[in-house]
C-alpha cells in the first residue's frame, strides 16, 4: 500500500498528503492519449515526490522503448524529449530532490536495460540537467522560488530543431499564467485570439547530448 503521509507534522505545516498509485493511474487514464504522447507537456504545481510525474514519464518511456529500442541514438533523442516535457514545483526541498532522482531513475533503468555498456554518460548528464531546470523548488501560489534570494519561477521550454538539436527558451511562470499581459493579441488560423508569451531568455540550438554544457545567461 502506498504511503500517503510522510509525517503528521508535515501535514500540519504544509498540508502534505501524497496521492496513491491507484488514484494517480485512474486520473491519468482520463487523459491516456496525452500521457502516451512523447512531447505532450505536463506541469504538476505541487509535485511532492513525483507520484504523478513518475507515472507520466514511465508511460512516455514505454512508448519510446517500443518505437526506438533498436537505435540507441533515436532512443536517447526521444527519451530526452519525454523527460523535457515534464515539469514540477514543490515548496519542500527534500521533495524536489527526491522527485528529480525518481524521474532520473525511471529513465536510467530503461536506458541501461536496453543499451548496457553502450549507454552514454553524456545522455545521463543531459537528463539530469533538464530535470534540474524543470523540477523547481518554489511556491506555485506566490510564483517565486523558495530558499535564499527568492526570484520569479522560470521554466525552460525544450523544442526539437533539425533532428538532434534542442532549442531552449526560458519563460517566467507569471507570464505564462497572465494571458492579459499580451498587449496585442495574435489571431490563430481559426480566427481566435491566442496568447504568445515572450521568452525571458533564448539559447542557441544545441545538440541534445550537450545541453548541460551551455553557459547559463
Amino acid at each position: 500500500m502506498d504511503k500517503q503521509v510522510v509525517s503528521k507534522q508535515r501535514v500540519t505545516d504544509h498540508g502534505e498528503v501524497l496521492t496513491g498509485r491507484r488514484e494517480v493511474n485512474a486520473m491519468l487514464d482520463l487523459v491516456k492519449s496525452e500521457t502516451e504522447r512523447i512531447d505532450a507537456r505536463f506541469l504538476e504545481p505541487a509535485c511532492g515526490t513525483g507520484n504523478f510525474l513518475a507515472e507520466i514519464l514511465e508511460r512516455k518511456l514505454r512508448v519510446v522503448e517500443t518505437r526506438y529500442r533498436k537505435s540507441r541514438l533515436e532512443f536517447e533523442r526521444y527519451a530526452i524529449l519525454a523527460v523535457s516535457s515534464i515539469y514540477g514545483i514543490d515548496k519542500l526541498e527534500d521533495n524536489v530532490q527526491q522527485c528529480r532522482q525518481r524521474l532520473f531513475g525511471k529513465f536510467d533503468i530503461s536506458y541501461t536495460r536496453l543499451f548496457k555498456g553502450k549507454s552514454s554518460d553524456g545522455c545521463r548528464e543531459s537528463v539530469r540537467f533538464i530535470l534540474e531546470r524543470n523540477i523547481i523548488h518554489g511556491d506555485a501560489l506566490s510564483l517565486t522560488t523558495e530558499g535564499y534570494n527568492p526570484r520569479p519561477i522560470a521554466f525552460s521550454e525544450w523544442s526539437p530543431v533539425n533532428g538532434s538539436m534542442l532549442k531552449r527558451r526560458d519563460f517566467t511562470f507569471h507570464e505564462l499564467l497572465e494571458h492579459e499581459a499580451l498587449k496585442e493579441p495574435r489571431v490563430s488560423d481559426l480566427g481566435k485570439k491566442v496568447f504568445i508569451p515572450t521568452p525571458q531568455k533564448e539559447y542557441p540550438p544545441t545538440h541534445f547530448l550537450r545541453v548541460a554544457d551551455v553557459v547559463e545567461q
